[in-house]
């Protein structure tokens, strides 16, 4: 029993503070605050705003996950499915001509990756309970 706490409160520690960078940072960009949106070059609206909403999931998982609710697991996945979404549609605006930072495509491979870790992990700590 102690190392399942253990690795659901390492699990809820990295869950949470990769929520604050990702709000922090996406609205940093989007609100211009500490005049971080000139460091950042040509970014996407919409990809800053899909990881601002993806932050905002991950924390309402963090309330599931806390809560033992089933639905934290879902919650990761949506927000997994919104990023491979706009994924997609970064892959279309980079085709059609549209303004990027190629390091976009990166950051959102690790998001996208790491949100299906995170779900993965809730999902097996979830049912792994005796």
């Amino acid at each position: 029993m102690k190392k399942t706490n253990n690795f659901k409160t390492i699990t809820l520690v990295a869950l949470v503070a990769f929520a604050l960078v990702t709000i922090f940072v996406s609205s940093s960009v989007l609100f211009d605050w500490f005049n971080i949106r000139a460091k950042q070059g040509n970014y996407v609206p919409f990809i800053v705003k899909t990881n601002l909403t993806a932050g905002v999931i991950y924390l309402l998982s963090v309330y599931g996950y806390i809560t033992s609710r089933k639905w934290a697991f879902w919650s990761m996945i949506t927000a997994a499915l919104i990023l491979i979404y706009a994924f997609a549609l970064l892959y279309i605006h980079i085709h059609t001509g549209g303004l990027y930072e190629k390091h976009t495509i990166g950051v959102m491979i690790f998001r996208i990756v790491l949100t299906l870790i995170f779900a993965s992990l809730i999902y097996w700590d979830s049912n792994n309970k005796k």
